[in-house]
């Protein structure tokens, strides 16, 4: 029996789609994408809830980048709507700016404090600078090293408790000494060159990407009851496979989990639809001294729907992720015995004839979203010559 396929892609998330398309598209191959869950777009996937309301199924997805490769890539697939993320803090019920900025700063200590205090701060370090706690500790002057521990106590320490279950003694001091204050009254989140919302919606993306004469997308199809892994070789269907196959799922599950499960933070989410124009301020609130909950997301903010009777938004619940069906592991915990972990499985992988591993979940790393493009991107040049 003749090879159907040039190249099997499984997942079909940005790493699989992108790269899927390229094959398909630039290099004429003819690509077989098999995907687990119902729907193509990974967690990045949207869709319309009960009350009309354009939910992100796996939590907020904002689109920002500094690379034209990645902003011209997707813009074939997607007109933007322009959206600048603006996130508060619930400061014991003060919505304060994070990054912890200059408005921040005379929300959390009055405008006669705060005026002294940004004198100060930008003498020292510059206007429109982000400087971190650590710098700010290392402060001779007493006022800002309170700031540093202020922006500590109240932004950062309870929320990264939360959102990775550890104590204040567990948090690697290395995160803490990076967390910045911006000494600017630029409100947004980022401050990247390209940002915003696709127009339609984010699935509507994956839909055109994969929408080629050689491209066969596959769902609910569980790769593992399909491929089979040999050192040898690699079999699909029972028939030997001697293309490429670029695999976006996690790494651990590929191989039967057999050195143990890779830790991962996995999270809740409760949706709720309420009868108002508006539920918050801003797009994301994240309560940072208070609540069991990581963050609400309002929707209403990325889509711009026009819906003045109803908003539905999501409660972020952080937790272990323990492998079971229903979870998404969706944050890798980087450290030396997970790194170490991850690296007996990657030699397993590394020893397949033509497999490549791609994506968060493949590589055990945190990656937004135009990083990802960009990866795929690349990747597909090398197979492509």
């Amino acid at each position: 029996m003749s090879q159907k396929y040039d190249c099997l892609v499984i997942g079909a998330g940005f790493a699989g789609a992108v790269t899927a398309r390229e094959l398909a598209e630039r290099g004429g191959k003819n690509v077989l994408v098999l995907e687990r869950r119902s729907h193509v777009g990974g967690n990045a996937y949207d869709r319309l809830d009960d009350a009309g309301v354009l939910i992100h199924q796996y939590g907020p997805h904002i689109f920002h980048t500094n690379s034209q490769r990645a902003y011209d890539y997707l813009s074939r697939f997607t007109a933007w709507r322009d959206y600048q993320h603006r996130v508060v803090a619930n400061v014991h019920g003060t919505m304060m700016p994070v990054p912890f900025n200059l408005t921040s700063l005379e929300l959390a200590y009055g405008p006669e404090k705060a005026a002294r205090l940004e004198k100060k701060l930008v003498e020292t370090y510059g206007a429109e600078k982000k400087v971190t706690i650590l710098e700010l500790r290392r402060s001779d002057d007493p006022e800002i090293k309170a700031l540093a521990d202020y922006v500590y106590e109240n932004v950062f320490v309870h929320y990264t408790m939360k959102q990775w279950g550890q104590t204040p003694e567990e948090i690697d001091p290395n995160t803490t000494a990076r967390v910045p204050v911006f000494l600017s009254r630029d409100d947004r989140y980022f401050q990247d060159t390209w940002q915003g919302i696709p127009a339609e919606g984010y699935t509507p993306v994956f839909d055109h990407m994969l929408d080629h004469p050689n491209i066969t997308v596959e769902l609910g199809v569980d790769a593992s009851d399909r491929l089979s892994l040999d050192v040898s070789g690699l079999s699909l269907d029972g028939e030997p496979f001697t293309g490429a196959v670029v695999y976006t799922g996690a790494v651990d599950e590929l191989f039967g989990c057999c050195f143990g499960r890779l830790p991962y933070r996995t999270l809740d989410f409760k949706f709720e639809t309420h009868p108002v124009e508006w539920f918050q301020p801003r797009g994301t609130v994240n309560y940072t001294v208070s609540e069991d909950y990581t963050r609400i997301t309002e929707f209403k903010y990325f889509s711009g729907q026009d819906l003045p009777d109803r908003t539905t938004i999501v409660k972020e619940y952080s937790r272990a992720y323990t492998g079971a069906a229903e979870e998404t592991p969706y944050y890798a915990i980087i450290n030396e015995a997970n790194n170490a972990l991850y690296a007996k499985y990657r030699a397993l992988a590394d020893a397949l004839p033509d497999f490549h591993l791609l994506g968060r979940l493949a590589e055990y790393k945190y990656y937004n979203m135009d990083a990802i493009v960009v990866r795929a991107l690349e990747l597909a040049d090398r197979l492509l010559g």
